[in-house]
């Protein structure tokens, strides 16, 4: 049966036998084959227009890998490839991976209870609740502890309270998470630097430096470190004929819906193209995917500030994003979905927009007072929704309508979505600017 699901895995794409002609850069060194986008039929005249908006959007670097060999590649202001910059939150992928390989090595068993390897008293819960966590449920945000208590990067046993039991909630917690670095130190007998450097960085040319900044461990790398690692892990832990992970089951459980609560999380990693998806800070269960404008088999490293690695195994493909942002949420997960709209374009698409999209507007947009919305389908439901996810306004109309004003006056200037139901249960989301009066 086992073999059977593998057989099945590798057609549907994830599997892809493109990798079998993947490029990989030396590891000694830096040089990295381009190719032309030009040759792969891209629209090259669209280019210009998304170096625009990443340089409107504070961005850092900008790589795109086809095949491993790089076709877009942009540095903006005095940032260069040989730069450095944080990861933030997309290095939990990194954690992941070496959790991964010292599990292989039997360093550790992610079924273990956490307190094998921090020993008992790390939380303040009772021993019996404590004893519930285990190292995948630090893998999969499902702890149960309190992420709602203050210093949700705080690692101090103080800081960890009971919420719920393990593996009963899902949420975005860094606390119990930061944690995973001391179980693979005191698994490995290796700090989270000197296991990542013999085990992975040295394998794949990678290099970069996890640095303690208050209760986090924040890793730091050039560019092409972090397009580097999403060609490892887009090859299933493989850099070339080397297998750094030799451990595929694990591999595929880091890749895929890890619980039953958030469909759209894995072992750290973000998982596009699942039904249901929670974001950071909220316990609102969206009944769509993460990104409406990728690839439905992505899966990503995300960020603070917009630092991306999405990963597309259907296309052989790896996009890489550093920089700042001017919003105020953890993870600006619409940054990524309008980089990805662009890019779309690049690619020459022969249509830019689906059946639903092109028949709703939302009109002024930017708005500063009152808005639009029209469609060619009756309207059942209206909803608008912050970037973080919180839900701001809903209309429920009495009577569908094909046009329904919305008063946004008193909303907050930033970026807003609306999710749009119509009575044939279908429903479209429009991204939306609250614009200064």
């Amino acid at each position: 049966m086992r073999l059977v699901w593998l057989v099945v895995f590798f057609l549907i794409g994830k599997g892809n036998p493109e990798a079998q002609n993947y490029y990989f850069p030396p590891v000694n060194n830096d040089n990295w084959e381009t190719v032309d986008p030009a040759s792969l039929g891209w629209c090259t005249d669209k280019i210009p227009a998304l170096y625009n908006y990443l340089q409107e959007q504070d961005s850092k670097a900008f790589i795109v890998l086809k095949d491993g060999k790089i076709v877009l590649e942009k540095y903006f202001g005095t940032f260069t490839k040989d730069s450095m910059w944080y990861w933030a939150s997309a290095g939990k992928t990194l954690t992941s991976f070496l959790v991964g390989l010292a599990q292989e090595q039997d360093k550790l068993d992610i079924s273990d209870k956490t307190s094998e390897y921090l020993g008992t008293g790390w939380t303040s819960l009772p021993l019996a609740k404590e004893d519930m966590i285990t190292v995948r449920n630090q893998l999969t945000m499902t702890s149960g502890l309190d992420d709602g208590t203050g210093d949700g990067f705080c690692t101090n046993p103080e800081c960890l309270k009971y919420k719920a039991d393990a593996g009963t909630r899902w949420a975005y917690h860094n606390g119990p998470y930061t944690l995973l670095d001391k179980v693979i130190t005191n698994a490995t007998g290796q700090n989270l630097n000197v296991f990542g450097n013999q085990q992975l960085f040295t394998k794949t040319g990678m290099s970069g430096l996890f640095v303690k900044i208050d209760f986090n461990n924040v890793f730091f790398s050039k560019p092409r470190s972090m397009a580097r690692f999403g060609s490892l892990v887009l090859n299933q832990g493989n850099w070339g004929n080397l297998e750094v992970m030799k451990d595929k089951t694990y591999w595929n459980e880091m890749v895929n819906t890890s619980q039953d609560i958030n469909l759209s999380y894995g072992y750290l990693w973000w998982l596009n193209g699942k039904d249901k998806a929670m974001l950071p800070g909220s316990q609102i269960v969206y009944n769509r995917s993460l990104f409406l404008n990728a690839p439905a088999d992505m899966y990503s490293a995300l960020g603070k500030n917009g630092q991306f690695l999405n990963v597309v195994p259907s296309q052989n493909l790896v996009m890489i994003r550093m920089g700042n942002y001017t919003g105020d949420l953890p993870v600006p997960f619409l940054l990524n979905d309008e980089i990805w709209a662009r890019f779309n374009e690049i690619q020459c698409p022969t249509s830019t927009t689906d059946e639903v999209t092109s028949k709703m507007t939302v009109t002024p947009n930017p708005a500063h007072g009152e808005v639009m919305i029209t469609s060619s389908k009756e309207i059942q439901k209206i909803s608008l929704f912050q970037a973080n996810g919180v839900v701001v306004k809903e209309i429920k109309l009495p009577a569908s309508v094909l046009t329904q004003k919305v008063d946004v006056s008193q909303l907050a200037v930033g970026i807003y979505l609306f999710s749009i139901h119509f009575t044939d249960g279908t429903f479209t989301t429009s991204r939306f600017v609250k614009a200064g009066n």
